[in-house]
């Protein structure tokens, strides 16, 4: 237990919560197995460019590459791998690997994470409820992964499909107001009165949906 009461409170600096855009982004994945049958289709959903390096893939990331959606290098990792990308996920079965992929990627400044080995990552992938543009990330910063997938299925309960629709509204009432000539000062309440659950509530009524999430 010591060790592992170490290891979690090394993370001593508090974690910058950021959404990153990484469409044409080169990425690095090093690894075909399981883990990244999910990492993968995130990574591509994102629009990012996807190199995945591994001796063996399953059947599953196999295909992705038949469809010509990564690239996939059929041989074990080379530090070359790493030239012009931005971000690397890794998750292999071997711990050295994943260490000498991390410690090379810190000294070429490339955003890197090793699977399920938070001493060896600069970013977390959080829990995520996705609705639409919606996007509600969740981190216990390494602390319990089983607690931001419980934390991710209330919140999917709570914030239901509808406020993919919701939200696409707002942006569109987003729009209309900034072409009108309204002061700054009238267009921020105005805003304001738009995203207020009042006006929301109103919304989901008129379309024959919930109130949805619930205070």
């Amino acid at each position: 237990m010591s060790s592992v009461r170490s290891r979690i409170s090394a993370e001593k600096k508090e974690l910058f919560p950021v959404f990153l855009k990484l469409a044409q982004q080169r990425s690095l994945v090093v690894g075909a197995g399981k883990t990244m049958e999910e990492k993968i289709p995130t990574l591509l959903a994102c629009g990012a460019s996807v190199t995945v390096v591994a001796p063996n893939a399953t059947p599953k990331i196999q295909r992705l590459a038949q469809a010509q959606k990564v690239v996939w290098l059929q041989r074990r990792y080379e530090s070359r791998d790493l030239d012009g990308i931005f971000l690397c996920v890794v998750a292999t079965s071997s711990k050295a690997t994943n260490q000498a992929v991390f410690e090379q990627a810190q000294q070429r400044g490339v955003l890197c994470n090793v699977v399920r080995d938070g001493a060896h990552c600069n970013f977390y992938c959080p829990a995520v409820v996705k609705r639409g543009p919606l996007q509600i990330a969740i981190s216990t910063a390494g602390h319990s992964g089983a607690l931001a997938k419980r934390l991710r299925e209330e919140l999917e309960r709570e914030f239901g499909p509808e406020w993919e629709n919701w939200l696409r509204w707002l942006g569109e009432a987003r729009s209309s107001l900034y072409d009108d000539p309204l002061s700054p000062r009238r267009r921020r309440t105005m805003l304001h009165k738009l995203a207020s659950r009042k006006t929301q509530e109103e919304m989901f009524r008129r379309w024959g949906l919930s109130s949805g999430a619930k205070r």
